[in-house]
């Protein structure tokens, strides 16, 4: 029982903290570890926003800096990969970027929970960008959007090979991307564990091994600091490819 506890994928299970069934076992309105978490990296966004744009100096302090600068990291990425025509998307790309990030990021706290190395997690995000653009892509294009599976210059011929690929490529989008971020966050943090339960292990042994342990150390350093640039990383992917599906569906009447 020693060894599931110190496992490295003990940090990933779900717990129940509040409205548990018998025994604390989960149910649909059970309120857990995964929860809390995504509550805390809501709240944390909105008094970064909240409190940051509060005094609207025109010498701005660190929390208005921080975020100014990401106001902009995101508009400028929105404004890059979809165009004017992507504007009105702004808030939801903004809030799911702020989101993504300050998961990963409260998950990088010892202790904590990473909601984002869930897979489960991650489609529903990806699921909703996928529906999302789809729609929008219906909404502003109408039959025009079906001519997404059968590229230009391709021969009718052909039609019955490549329309099953495009729809197929298409329909597996969600899979994809919530797969990039899940596995992503779940390998670094396992990573870390294990080279962590390493140190652990050497220094409590003592002697000769505890100094051997310093290599072990050197490298939780660096992978911390690793983790924490792959954390940003991540939810910098998922929302620039989110505004690339979303640029298809918004300019489709240009390609």
């Amino acid at each position: 029982m020693a060894e599931a506890h110190h496992s490295p994928l003990e940090q990933f299970k779900v717990k129940c903290l509040a409205f548990c069934g018998d025994g604390g076992q989960l149910h649909a309105f059970s309120f857990t570890n995964s929860a809390l978490f995504m509550l805390l990296s809501v709240l944390a966004v909105t008094l970064l926003m909240v409190y940051g744009m509060r005094s609207r100096s025109l010498v701005p302090g660190r929390l208005q800096s921080v975020a100014e600068l990401s106001y902009e990291f995101v508009a400028n990425m929105v404004r890059d990969n979809v165009g004017g025509n992507g504007r009105e998307y702004f808030p939801f790309i903004f809030s799911l970027f702020m989101f993504i990030l300050f998961c990963n990021m409260l998950g990088m706290i010892p202790y904590s929970f990473t909601p984002t190395s869930h897979i489960i997690i991650t489609f529903a995000l990806a699921l909703v960008v996928f529906i999302g653009v789809t729609i929008i892509a219906i909404v502003r294009n109408g039959i025009h959007f079906f001519t997404h599976f059968m590229p230009d210059g391709v021969p009718m011929w052909l039609a019955p090979l490549i329309v099953p690929i495009e729809v197929i490529s298409y329909l597996t989008r969600p899979v994809s991307l919530s797969l990039r971020l899940g596995a992503n966050m779940l390998a670094g943090h396992t990573t870390l564990m294990v080279f962590a339960g390493f140190v652990g292990s050497m220094i409590a042994l003592g002697g000769i091994l505890a100094v051997s342990g310093v290599l072990p150390l050197i490298m939780v350093t660096a992978l911390t600091a690793l983790e924490f640039l792959i954390a940003f990383l991540q939810a910098y992917v998922f929302a620039i490819l989110s505004c690339l599906y979303l640029s298809e569906a918004v300019n489709m009447e240009h390609h």
